[in-house]
């Protein structure tokens, strides 16, 4: 077999199997059906790009629809994006604003129009056999190579925000939603980075070379697709977001530095007695046993507003509010791992005890605090 063909094999499994990924998601009874609908449309788009490995064997006489298939890949990034607000803000919903995503769609569109759309059959005949050579396809390549690296700045920008309104806010430690949008823009990156060589060795002489590059880029689709499968089979609650309402406290601050004009000389005071009131109530009523504890959850425990705790935790006791709980967290699970009335229990037992819920985030956030392992304290401590 030669390698046109073991491309064109690879392309067609991997849209294949795209297409019934997204058959899937679209199908499925979820909570998530936005973040479905998204993810499942660009793989959809994703899969119409791929198809060019084996596409041609089908629609040589139709080179409009080629064409129209090429442009189509200017929908890709606008989707991801959405996608990764969608799973990052459990609020969020698509508005009329979102159809700007498509303007660089129309541009390229619009951009062939009058040398293939409206040409005469022989001037169209000339566009598509000399397609890769043509000025309006070498500027839609580089227009796109602008579009995909804006939208990956524009996605890295949500999940820096989605990740510090989570560490104020939330306490539960699963930031599976961070790790795989945060993956899935690398390996998109990675892969783009080696799609574009494969298209500059378009226009060599060494038809070799690029056939290995069609190659490996197929292999590479193959491979990130079935990443998406896998990640998708082993983590049902990888869309868990957050509430996009939440403002981080850097926001908050000139808000409340506008409504002071003067600060009381007796600020400093005040704050010190929350924070005595809220280390006190910590200690006391020990809410951060309770595994899913929000900055929402411990204000209404305390009959405080959400940005008076916020301001406090975060500013004031310069920690996030995840390290803020997770601090005593750890202090309960030291207490109960060096105490020998308690030497039955397991590091498993000890760690649902003192509200972690996996054993990873405890093993981190213990050596992040302590410099050792939960087990190699307890060796040490008994």
């Amino acid at each position: 077999m030669d390698k046109s063909n073991l491309v064109s094999i690879i392309g067609f499994v991997t849209c294949f199997v795209s297409l019934l990924l997204a058959s899937f998601l679209l199908t499925v009874k979820t909570k998530n059906k936005l973040s479905n609908m998204l993810f499942a449309s660009f793989l959809i788009f994703s899969a119409v790009d791929i198809s060019g490995f084996f596409i041609f064997y089908f629609i040589s006489d139709y080179p409009a629809l080629e064409v129209f298939r090429e442009q189509t890949a200017l929908l890709i990034m606008p989707l991801f994006y959405l996608y990764a607000l969608s799973a990052c803000y459990s609020d969020f919903k698509l508005r009329p604003v979102h159809l700007l995503h498509l303007l660089p769609f129309l541009v390229a569109n619009l951009v062939v129009t009058p040398g293939f759309y409206l040409a005469d059959d022989a001037a169209r005949t000339f566009f598509f056999e000399n397609f890769s050579m043509m000025p309006e396809n070498i500027f839609i390549r580089v227009f796109t190579d602008l579009q995909f690296a804006f939208y990956i700045v524009a996605v890295l920008l949500v999940l820096k925000k989605f990740k510090r309104i989570y560490l104020e806010n939330y306490t539960n430690s699963s930031t599976v939603t961070y790790k795989w949008l945060f993956r899935l823009t690398m390996l998109s990156v990675a892969a783009h980075l080696i799609a574009t060589v494969k298209n500059l060795l378009k226009y060599t002489d060494d038809a070799g070379l690029s056939l290995w590059a069609h190659l490996l880029v197929a292999l590479i689709a193959l491979f990130v697709l079935c990443w998406f499968v896998l990640n998708a089979l082993h983590h049902p609650e990888l869309f868990r977001g957050v509430d996009s309402k939440l403002k981080l406290v850097r926001d908050i601050l000139p808000e409340e530095q506008k409504n002071q004009n003067q600060v009381p000389v007796e600020q400093n005071e005040e704050v010190q007695g929350r924070i005595l009131n809220l280390k006190d109530y910590m200690t006391a009523e020990e809410p951060f046993l309770e595994p899913s504890l929000t900055v929402q959850d411990l204000a209404n425990q305390m009959n405080m507003q959400v940005r008076e705790l916020s301001i406090l935790i975060n500013h004031h006791l310069d920690q996030h509010f995840f390290d803020f709980i997770n601090e005593y967290r750890i202090s309960k699970a030291m207490k109960l791992l060096k105490d020998t009335r308690k030497a039955e229990l397991t590091v498993l037992e000890i760690l649902y005890q003192v509200g972690f819920n996996s054993k990873s985030s405890f093993n981190t956030a213990f050596k992040k605090h302590t410099g050792l392992t939960p087990s190699v304290y307890r060796n040490n401590s008994l």
